[in-house]
């Protein structure tokens, strides 16, 4: 059975980092590419979550969405990530090991008022919100191998939704809270699945069976005329790329083409760019993208790894 840590750790490894092509802005930053940290920072504006260990260890940290201006909210000792942004924009859902194994808590978006929502030896990772804010999904091992379950926002009443020998994980919800999408391996390798929000009505939508395709992204408010899902894929040639979907798998158009490999996609509110992290210039950073895969904009430009951004709703 595959394990996962993070999806980046199962099919990247072995990936060269390359040099750095595409025609980018960067941000102008601090001196030696610190965040600004201070008392003074808007938290009321749009915002990018994202995970770094600038400091030493994973925290989460938030920036606007040029990245000229930014603040580690979480600043403990253990390791912080997986920010979940509430569909409100208040509140940012993550997982920690802060009380000795990995669990799922929530907080302000200034980083105070920590709650522990899950109480479980196994690890607890990946929350995901309901577009009405009343529950979250999340992976967890629990039974012993990956799952995803359901619990309310404060962390009672746990649900189990699959039940596979595979790895389930990565869930993320439609944004009419019908239906979740969400990683799994029980076809053989990774593919993106869809089902509804009981676990009932399973269906593969990318199911190819020579690429691995993960970390679902969609958005909690409907935009445009037809909604879509992004995820990434090695299905050219071995190359972690961003790509867009329909909900029913079809249409997949790729978004970036550069060397290296990029990751953890998610949607500006209004449906019109991607915020991901990618190593294109050896080290992994946060860029973004139009959804038509032009105007490539880097945010971040310190010598850690920043990784898994989450745009706010």
């Amino acid at each position: 059975m595959l394990s996962i840590h993070r999806t980046r750790h199962i099919i990247a490894v072995a990936v060269a980092a390359c040099a750095f092509t595409a025609c980018v802005e960067s941000p102008t930053e601090p001196p030696d590419g610190e965040l600004w940290e201070d008392s003074t920072f808007d938290f009321t504006g749009d915002l990018i979550a994202f995970e770094s260990e600038r400091d030493g260890n994973k925290e989460i940290y938030v920036m606007i969405p040029d990245g000229s201006d930014g603040i580690n909210i979480t600043n403990h000792p253990a390791a912080d990530g997986d920010a979940a942004w509430s569909p409100d924009g208040e509140k940012i859902a993550f997982a920690s090991t802060r009380d000795g194994n990995t669990e799922i808590y929530v907080m302000d978006v200034d980083g105070s008022n920590v709650i522990r929502l899950t109480n479980d030896p196994a690890i607890d990772r990946f929350p995901s919100w309901s577009p009405d804010g009343s529950r979250l999904a999340f992976s967890t091992d629990r039974d012993g191998d990956s799952e995803i379950y359901l619990m309310d926002a404060d962390g009672s009443n746990p649900v189990r939704l699959t039940n596979d020998l595979e790895v389930d994980s990565e869930p993320e919800w439609l944004a009419d809270g019908s239906r979740i999408v969400f990683l799994s391996t029980r076809s053989g390798s990774g593919d993106v699945w869809i089902m509804n929000s009981d676990g009932s009505g399973l269906v593969n939508l990318t199911n190819d069976p020579s690429s691995f395709d993960s970390s679902p992204g969609t958005v909690l408010v409907p935009f445009g005329a037809s909604e879509r899902i992004s995820f990434v894929s090695d299905r050219a040639g071995g190359n972690q790329d961003i790509y867009t979907m329909n909900v029913d798998g079809s249409d997949p158009v790729r978004v970036t083409t550069e060397p290296g490999s990029d990751f953890d996609s998610s949607w500006a509110p209004d449906g019109g760019r991607l915020v991901f992290d990618s190593n294109r210039t050896g080290n992994w950073d946060i860029y973004t993208i139009e959804t038509a895969g032009t105007n490539t904009v880097r945010l971040t430009t310190h010598w850690a790894d920043d990784e898994s951004p989450a745009w706010r709703p």
